[in-house]
């Protein structure tokens, strides 16, 4: 049996949570590794779409680092270390996988290469943070960070939980596919379902970790303090998703809409299993 984290030097310790970065990278990256559209995406995605992707998403993982990095940090500081060690680690498993695939190889142009690595490193590094809450070890020292009971930090696990499913989901054909086969009626059904099943998850049928309502919160102030809002982050994300990967290039309003809709299906459950997971 390993030693406890708390009694390892501190290099031993950044060792491991360095090893469980990479696991947590496999994990969370692999069904976007083994995914055709993120392969070609960015031949033709503007490169300053995909600078902005970067830029814009580090401020994110550093407010992750905050609430579940794969080390203790104590301070901004730390937290702007850890998510640029798991943007390294990101980019390293993205490399490693892309090239083992075949999707990378001696033909690959450098333009494609370093940007179909740098795409993959995004959700990459997302599982890197992620590896000590799912993999490591509790630490109390952490529950006073990740822990925090407040509606900002409850908003922001639901954009973490929402925008790693978007990332599977939002590059695919099907999501356009399903959006042309969706009218208002659906698009509508749809939305109620999605605030159906988010609500239910989180608060109605008594999963494991499920968070306690804040005081004075129940029934319809519950659902719009938190399962409303969190819907429309969930909303935001899906957007913002299809906008990056261009999905939504060419659509009228209403078919826009409708995509941002039926992404929000999904992104609506990743908010919510992220709200009872992390």
């Amino acid at each position: 049996m390993s030693a406890p984290a708390s009694s390892m030097s501190p290099t031993a310790a950044f060792g491991v949570g360095l090893a469980r970065a990479g696991a947590g990278a496999v994990i969370f990256g692999l069904p976007m590794f083994m995914t055709q559209e993120m392969w070609h995406l960015p031949v033709y995605m503007p490169e300053w779409k995909l600078i902005a992707l970067l830029a814009l998403f580090f401020p994110f993982l550093v407010a992750l680092s905050w609430h579940a990095g794969f080390e203790n940090t104590f301070s901004w500081r730390d937290d702007v270390v850890d998510a640029l060690v798991a943007y390294a680690v990101g980019f390293a498993i993205s490399g490693a996988m892309l090239w083992l695939l075949g999707v990378i190889d001696e033909r690959t142009s450098l333009r494609a290469g370093v940007g179909q690595v740098a795409l993959q490193a995004v959700p990459a590094s997302i599982g890197a943070l992620l590896a000590q809450s799912q993999l490591g070890e509790r630490d109390p020292a952490r529950s006073t960070r990740g822990g925090v009971n407040h509606w900002g930090s409850d908003l922001f696990i639901m954009a973490v939980g929402a925008l790693f499913l978007c990332f599977n989901m939002a590059p695919t054909e099907e999501m356009a596919l399903i959006a042309m086969q969706v009218g208002e009626p659906l698009a509508i059904a749809l939305i109620a379902l999605s605030l159906a099943v988010m609500h239910a998850f989180v608060y109605g049928v008594a999963f494991r970790g499920r968070p306690r309502p804040a005081r004075g919160l129940a029934g319809w102030r519950l659902f719009l303090h938190s399962t409303l809002s969190g819907y429309l982050v969930a909303l935001a994300i899906s957007a913002g998703m299809l906008w990056i990967f261009g999905r939504l290039d060419g659509l009228s309003v209403s078919a826009g809409i409708q995509a941002v809709v039926v992404l929000g299906l999904p992104a609506a459950v990743g908010a919510a299993a992220a709200r009872l997971i992390l």
